[in-house]
């Protein structure tokens, strides 16, 4: 009996052959730049910018209170900002993905629609309104909350804002996305059984949604970590971020290293940094649907 040796289709090679420009690119322009801050960071080089050798000096510079204490304010800015966004994005991607209906791509277009004009025009509109002859506050006196104008701009609340009205659909869509394919008659069957909306929330909709609430929990954390314009723009220079601490150093004119050097060490620690919370967010929020007819 003879065995015959089928060659695989031609089109089984196309999807790695259509991902292929795509992994050229992110080598070229993700691995390679990240490998050159990295040796850029540990090499030295003296005076007359001949090389001597390797070194973690410029490494541990970075590892005194005042630039872990810059670290620290971004961990805090960029967290602040990703649960403010996640309180806000899972009630609108679940009225969104159950209750818009036939609105539901008036409102998504609503959503995306900011994303169409340049970033500066956000910055900037939000200048008229928190400015203190801005609509804000004209409204606050209108309304006998405030007698005098607040000043709210060159602040954290101002920064906060911003990076709310910013990364807000980067939370939404990937929330939207696994509501809108999570089966509702299942919340039904929880409320039916007794449960309470919190405990379904809990026990069935958060275990179902697990995956776009880790997918829009990082989207926003990851960049918010290193923002750098909104803080610039919104705070008035008056903190310091990551962001701003590996700007100022690169654009030096000898200080390219130094930032090569901050840049690793905050990289380093948003990496455990997302580790953990990718820990906590595996031990609060579980896989399965817990039961729940003890809730009746």
């Amino acid at each position: 009996m003879k065995m015959k040796l089928f060659r695989n289709p031609p089109h089984s090679e196309l999807p790695f052959s259509i991902g292929v420009p795509a992994l050229i690119w992110q080598v070229l322009f993700f691995y390679l730049p990240l490998a050159i801050l990295v040796v850029t960071s540990v090499l030295k080089f003296n005076e007359f910018e001949a090389f001597e050798g390797i070194t973690f000096e410029k490494i541990t510079f970075f590892l005194r209170p005042l630039y872990l204490k810059v670290i620290l304010s971004s961990f805090i800015l960029a967290l602040s900002n990703t649960i403010l966004c996640l309180f806000i994005a899972y009630p609108l991607a679940y009225f969104l993905a159950f209750t818009a209906k036939r609105f539901k791509i008036f409102f998504l277009f609503l959503l995306i629609v900011p994303f169409w004009t340049n970033f500066l025009l956000h910055v900037y509109a939000w200048f008229l309104v928190l400015e203190k002859g801005g609509f804000l506050n004209n409204l606050l006196r209108l309304l006998g909350i405030i007698t005098e104008p607040i000043n709210m701009l060159n602040s954290h609340f101002s920064i906060m804002i911003m990076m709310i009205y910013y990364y807000l659909p980067f939370m939404v869509m990937p929330l939207y996305s696994s509501l809108e394919k999570m089966d509702f008659r299942l919340v039904e069957a929880s409320l039916d059984l007794g449960a309470s909306w919190s405990q379904t929330l809990r026990r069935v909709i958060l275990p179902l949604t697990k995956r776009g609430f880790k997918t829009g929990f990082f989207l926003v954390y990851i960049p918010s970590f290193g923002e750098f314009a909104i803080p610039e723009l919104m705070g008035g220079d008056r903190w310091m971020f990551v962001g701003t601490v590996i700007s100022n150093y690169i654009l030096g004119d000898e200080t390219g290293s130094l930032g090569a050097a901050f840049t690793v060490v905050a990289s380093l620690f948003l990496l455990a940094s997302a580790i953990g919370l990718y820990w906590v967010i595996d031990r609060l929020i579980p896989w399965r649907i817990h039961d729940v007819k003890d809730a009746a």
